[in-house]
C-alpha cells in the first residue's frame, strides 16, 4: 500500500531530510586521503546525533554502521572499516538515513577523493543527471516508471549501464515503503503518481556491465566486472506543483 503524507507528516520529512542533507555536507569535506571509512561512519554517526536525530541505517536488517559506505566498484552497501583507508582518486559513495521524530530521511551521493579520473568524473555527473532527468517526470497523474525510463535513458544515452537489482523506494515512518521505483524499464506502467507521494529515487550508475554480486559479508555489493560504480539518491515529495527534493539544502 502506498501511503500519502499529511502536511504536517511532510513537515516532519522535511526536517529529516535536512538533517540528512546537513551530514552530507558534513562528510564531503572529511573525505581526504588517508582516512578510514570507519572514521568517516563515525564522524556521521556523531554529526547526525548531534542534530537530534538517530541514524536510520544501524542495525537495520542487521547493518553493522550507521553510514553506508562504498568505494570505487562497490555499489551499495559498503561496510565501514578501519582497514579501508581512501586513497587520492577513489569515489566514495555516501549512503545516510536519519531517523527524526518517527520519519526517515535518506540521500546517497557519491565523491571524489582529491583528483579523480575522467571516467570517475563523467560517471558522477551522470548519475546526478540520471535522478534529474527521472524526477521531471515525477508529476501527478503520471505513471511510476515515466520516472524509470528517463533515468535510464540519460544513463545509457551517456555510456552507463543502470544496476537493475536495487531500486528506489517509497519513504516515510518506513525506511522501505512502497512502491519500489526501478531506474530502468518501459514508461507508462505503474500506479498513478497522486500529491502526498514521498519516494527516495537512486540511479546507481555503471562504467561497465550492469550485473553486480554480493561479497562474502552478506552486504557488500559489488560490479561483477570490476568497474566503477555511483550512486545518487534524494527523497522527494510528489506535490500538485510538481516534485519537491527534501534532501537537498
Amino acid at each position: 500500500m502506498i501511503i500519502l503524507k499529511s502536511p504536517r507528516e511532510l513537515e516532519i520529512l522535511r526536517d529529516a531530510n535536512k538533517i540528512v542533507a546537513e551530514t552530507h555536507n558534513f562528510l564531503a569535506e572529511q573525505i581526504v586521503d588517508g582516512i578510514t571509512t570507519a572514521d568517516i561512519d563515525r564522524l556521521g554517526e556523531e554529526y547526525i546525533l548531534k542534530l537530534g536525530a538517530i541514524p536510520s541505517f544501524k542495525g537495520y536488517q542487521g547493518y553493522p554502521a550507521s553510514i553506508c559506505i562504498s568505494v570505487n566498484e562497490e555499489v551499495v552497501h559498503g561496510i565501514p572499516s578501519k582497514k579501508k583507508v581512501i586513497k587520492e582518486g577513489d569515489l566514495v559513495s555516501l549512503d545516510i538515513g536519519a531517523y527524526y521524530e518517527g520519519f526517515h530521511g535518506d540521500a546517497a551521493r557519491s565523491y571524489g577523493a582529491g583528483q579523480i579520473s575522467e571516467e570517475a568524473s563523467r560517471l558522477l555527473k551522470a548519475a546526478e543527471g540520471a535522478f534529474f532527468a527521472g524526477i521531471k517526470k515525477a508529476l501527478v497523474g503520471n505513471r511510476l516508471s515515466d520516472i524509470s525510463y528517463e533515468i535510464q535513458q540519460y544513463a545509457e544515452s551517456h555510456g552507463f549501464s543502470v544496476v537493475r537489482d536495487y531500486v528506489g523506494h517509497g519513504i516515510g515512518r518506513e525506511m522501505h515503503e512502497s512502491p519500489q521505483i526501478p531506474n530502468f524499464g518501459p514508461p507508462n506502467r505503474g500506479p498513478r503518481l497522486k500529491a502526498g507521494m514521498t519516494l527516495a529515487i537512486e540511479p546507481m550508475l555503471n562504467a561497465g556491465t550492469f550485473h553486480v554480486k554480493t561479497l562474502a559479508d552478506g552486504w557488500t555489493v559489488v560490479t561483477a566486472d570490476g568497474k566503477l560504480s555511483a550512486h545518487y539518491e534524494n527523497t522527494i515529495a510528489i506535490t500538485e506543483d510538481g516534485p519537491e527534493i527534501l534532501s537537498l539544502l
